[in-house]
């Protein structure tokens, strides 16, 4: 029988079968084997779900009853059953990433000093890392910003602009390289230019604009390149801020096996593994599975378009995986979202998806799953399928599934992966009963509720200004926004006066007078991998240009215009259709390939610009075609926010303003003094189908990608250690050793009780890891800021937490640093504490360390939901390393109680009906807690506290698996001693 890493037999061994593909014998888990009518019942989300469990039964971590109470998901999903599940892989970007190897890092110092070989020290389980983050918008519409329109029209916001004449774009013109046409696959072709015969030979798949040429070098073809202007001076200033962490990762791509590190500047996580780095089905060792994965960032959930189950988690659940660990989850109850019709002649994939947005948000999927089904789904791509998979952390559910159809091995195809993958693929997936046809209704599952949109009802439409759920049809618009501006303040309303909404600004810009009010767009934004890995939407926008330029339309220059695709291939198909010189003439030149502006990255605005918004309080809007649009998110001057498409960015760009009514007002005139309607210009589906079929084509993805690895000229000079061991710099303020295995021994260690200790904290209810976890800027009085300026960095170069998670000294010192955590020791909220013993207030992590001098220990109080939000490694991290040995609250959410654990910390909840104001706690107590040697889990503790009161807390270890970790000192002290 096979075994598991436990040793222990696996008891389904029976239900592997041998399969044939391509006259190589592979072996699989055969799930109708089991025999049992539920199967073909379930959901084929669960059905993923289900295949981790069997493969990897082991009744220690997976047993079977876990398999037992998926096949039960009828009865179990309404039941919050938990259920240990293995998924295939992990994936990682760098923000997240860099504590993992961090943490990876000090793991092999501690094996080294033990005794043990540092090398066996690698992710268990494949993982990726793309570096994506960290690029910001700091130079957009460098090259092109002072060119002549040439179609010498005006637009409707800027009517001084745009004049005189130049070369006429030309139409769509035929793919470059003749041989990429009929969708080769073939790699025997070279999918590079030629190379020239002069001195320095020009890029020529970026030539065809007729625009001056630079030295700069295009990122994915090697040669020069007239559109790498603003990319370059991007990428110079990337690499100065981060240096050091480029560096370590680097050291890290070396160093670690089973571990892929993708160099900055090749495109976003999430496209780069929808595009590239998805199996669709694993093949190890000849066994065949599904692939399935967790990532260490919310829209993760972007893979499930193509039939890949994955979700977002925190980073100890992400390195629990990564080191072969399960993860406990709820067995969800599944949403039947049932697709009907078609998009119309106007509506894209964006628009499909904020409107669903809208819907599942009323509908309320919160901790569920969604699954798509029904004939409309044949009608969508992958792409637009992506699309809608990646906003699900908007409509709120843990995943929006697609299961792998027909469509899906066509984009396999299209993306340049061989016939064997494919065959494999197909082959597995309907021997499992895991292949969909949408157009069958026999083969629909049961679902927990069936909901239905036919998506022929959709329209063109944003969603803002400040949530992403907030969809408003593009006809209403200019009068939902109106109205939003002298609303009461919320999250439709701005609370302005009838007379300051009305306000209008005069300045100069460029040495020509523009106006601004609000409702001006002052940035708009082709960005995020949410649109960008979609042809039809980037083609569409591109068309869009391509025909406003022949039309003579121009972008005010003073909108912070920008391009900052998912990956190479972007570019590269933009450009072999002949769009890119229009998309740059109208601003929107490539800038960088990263997340970018939608995660806030969208760099300074014209100083002009900004002081007129700040000295008269107006409500200017970003535009964008990202996920997310929360207040403060994309632009602290950007007051509204809107998502949509690439076109309507465009559009949106086009107009300068909110305030239009695409139906009445014109986005400006042409040469011969004719209005230009948006519908004028707007492209067909027709024509970007056409254009889409000649220019996206295999050879493009196997020639980006084939590249993925190599970097740039950047990142290849980065002189990184070749070494097993990383040499860690100890003036370094962005990457040290973390102290977490300090003093560790081979042996096990004994439980040592708590004893007498105090509260570092009395919290209440709902403290959300947002209150815990360090993030965004590092305040100047904080102790972070007096660690960095003790070390001779100005407030300039703090930086943010996020960038440097690497360094465990900045962020305990930013644990608990929120501005509003409410501590009920004090009067007014924010990152203070009491120090018991002398009642001094002071910052939590002083408070913390007086502690640690005086050698007593400290435990935490909280109410209802502690550590609630999203899932964040540091809001566990960061408690353990300020000493904190339990918390007592009355729930905690799920996931943060079992990073608690992971972490070695001891999560106690009250009985029920009890809390600290029922028990008469005042917090000011010392509290002492013994834990038996023959802890078990679920077992009751008596809390004993120093007036000689005591009472009763349940000790939230819930399984034999969260006890080992514990008694280890935490999960990652429980893999070294079992790897050495």
């Amino acid at each position: 029988m096979a075994e598991t890493a436990e040793g222990k037999p696996n008891p389904y061994t029976h239900l592997q079968q041998p399969l044939n593909i391509a006259g190589t014998q592979y072996s699989y888990y055969s799930l109708p084997t089991l025999r049992d009518a539920r199967y073909d019942k379930l959901p084929y989300s669960i059905r993923v779900l289900l295949e981790s469990a069997v493969r990897n039964c082991d009744n220690f971590e997976v047993t079977e009853k876990d398999v037992q109470n998926l096949l039960s998901w009828e009865t179990t999903q309404k039941q919050s059953v938990e259920v240990a599940f293995k998924p295939s892989r992990v994936i990682l970007q760098d923000f997240t990433g860099v504590p993992a190897v961090v943490d990876f890092a000090a793991m092999r110092d501690v094996v080294k000093r033990l005794g043990g070989d540092p090398q066996k020290i690698n992710p268990v389980s494949p993982a990726d890392l793309v570096i994506d983050h960290s690029v910001q918008v700091d130079v957009a519409r460098s090259l092109f910003r002072n060119l002549p329109n040439p179609g010498g029209g005006t637009a409707r916001s800027s009517p001084s602009v745009g004049a005189g004449t130049g070369r006429t774009p030309h139409g769509v013109r035929r793919h470059p390289y003749r041989n990429l046409q009929g969708g080769s696959t073939s790699t025997s072709q070279s999918t590079r230019p030629q190379a020239q015969t002069s001195k320095n030979p020009v890029c020529q798949i970026c030539i065809n604009s007729g625009l001056p040429q630079t030295t700069e070098i295009c990122p994915f073809h090697g040669l020069r390149s007239q559109c790498a202007d603003a990319l370059e001076k991007n990428q110079e200033l990337e690499f100065q801020r981060n240096h050091e962490r480029f560096l370590f990762l680097k050291w890290g791509a070396k160093a670690l096996k089973n571990m892929l590190i993708v160099p900055p500047g090749s495109g976003i996580v999430h496209q780069v593994n929808l595009e590239y780095l998805s199996r669709v089905v694993f093949n190890r060792d000849g066994v065949l599975y599904p692939d399935s994965l967790v990532g260490t960032d919310s829209h993760t959930t972007m893979i499930n378009g193509l039939g890949v189950v994955g979700w977002g988690v925190g980073g100890i659940e992400a390195e629990a995986v990564m080191l072969g660990q399960a993860i406990s989850m709820v067995i969800p109850e599944v949403v039947g979202y049932k697709l009907v019709g078609k998009l119309g002649r106007l509506a894209t994939s964006t628009d499909a998806v904020l409107t669903i947005t809208k819907h599942l948000r009323q509908l309320g999927v919160v901790g569920k799953f969604v699954e798509f089904f029904g004939p409309g789904v044949s009608q969508l791509s992958i792409a637009d399928r992506a699309t809608i998979s990646n906003m699900c952390p908007e409509y709120g559910a843990t995943i929006g599934f697609f299961p792998v159809d027909e469509q899906s091995m066509t984009y396999l195809q299209q993306t340049g992966r061989d016939e064997l993958k494919l065959q494999t693929c197909e082959a597995y997936l309907r021997a499992n009963r895991m292949f969909r046809n949408y157009n069958c209704p026999d083969e629909d599952p049961n679902y927990s509720q069936v909901v239905e949109m036919d998506l022929s009802t959709v329209v063109p439409c944003c969603s803002g200004p400040k949530r992403p759920h907030d969809r408003v049809s593009v006809s209403d618009m200019k009068q939902d926004f109106l109205t939003s501006l002298t609303a009461k303040v919320g999250f439709k309303g701005f609370g302005l006066t009838a007379e300051h909404a009305d306000k209008t600004v005069p300045f100069v810009y460029e040495q020509k007078e523009y106006t601004l009010r609000s409702g001006s767009v002052v940035i708009a934004a082709i960005t995020s991998c949410t649109n960008t890995s979609n042809p039809s939407v980037m083609l569409g926008a591109g068309l869009l240009a391509q025909k406003a330029v022949e039309r003579g339309l121009s972008v005010p220059p003073y909108v912070k215009t920008s391009l900052s695709p998912g990956s190479g291939v972007v570019t590269f198909y933009l450009q072999a259709s002949g769009v890119m010189s229009a998309l740059e003439r109208l601003g929107f030149d490539v800038v960088g390939y990263g997340c970018m502006t939608c995660i806030g990255n969208s760099g300074p605005l014209a100083d002009v610009v900004s002081d007129a918004i700040d000295k008269n309080d107006l409500v200017t809007c970003g535009v964008l075609s990202g996920n997310r649009n929360f207040e403060g998110r994309i632009h602290p001057q950007t007051r509204a926010n809107y998502l949509a498409s690439p076109p309507l960015v465009i559009a949106y760009a086009l107009a300068g303003t909110v305030c239009i009514d695409f139906e009445k007002d014109p986005l400006g005139v042409d040469s011969e003094g004719r209005e230009v309607f948006l519908w004028d210009i707007w492209p067909t589906r027709e024509e970007i189908q056409l254009v889409e079929r000649e220019t996206v084509v295999p050879a493009m993805f196997q020639d980006v990608y084939s590249k993925i690895t190599q970097g740039n000229t950047r990142w290849n000079e980065l002189d990184a250690p070749d070494a097993e061991l990383y040499p860690w710099d100890p003036k370094s303020t962005y990457i040290q050793p973390p102290p977490f295995f300090e003093g560790m021994t081979k042996e096990l260690p004994r439980v040592e009780n708590i004893k007498e200790a105090y509260a570092l904290l009395n919290l209440g209810d709902s403290v959300t890891t947002d209150h815990i976890s360090p993030a965004g800027s590092i305040a100047r009085n904080s102790p972070a800021a007096r660690y960095l300026a003790a070390r001779g960095l100005t407030p300039r170069e703090f930086n943010s937490y996020g960038s440097r998670r690497g360094n465990d000294a900045i962020m305990v010192r930013g644990t608990f640093a929120n501005i509003r955590l409410v501590n009920k020791f004090l009067s007014k909220p924010g990152p203070r504490t009491l120090h018991i013993p002398s009642g001094e207030e002071m910052d939590i992590f002083d408070a913390a360390e007086r502690y640690r001098a005086e050698g007593k220990q400290v435990i935490i109080l909280a109410g209802k939901e502690y550590g609630s939000g999203s899932s964040r490694d540091w809001a566990a991290k960061g408690p353990f390393l300020l000493g904190v040995k339990a918390v007592i609250a009355e729930s905690y959410e799920r996931i943060h109680r079992s990073n608690l654990v992971g972490m070695g910390i001891v999560p106690l909840q009250y009985r029920k009906g009890e809390t600290a104001e029922t028990l008469g706690l005042t917090g000011k107590e010392l509290f002492s807690i013994e834990l038996p040697a023959d802890l078990k889990p679920g077992q009751t503790l008596s809390v004993k506290l120093g007036d000689g009161r005591s009472f009763d807390a349940l000790c939230r270890f819930d399984t034999d698996v969260e006890l080992a970790y514990f008694r280890h000192g935490g999960i990652l002290n429980f893999m070294i001693r079992r790897m050495l």
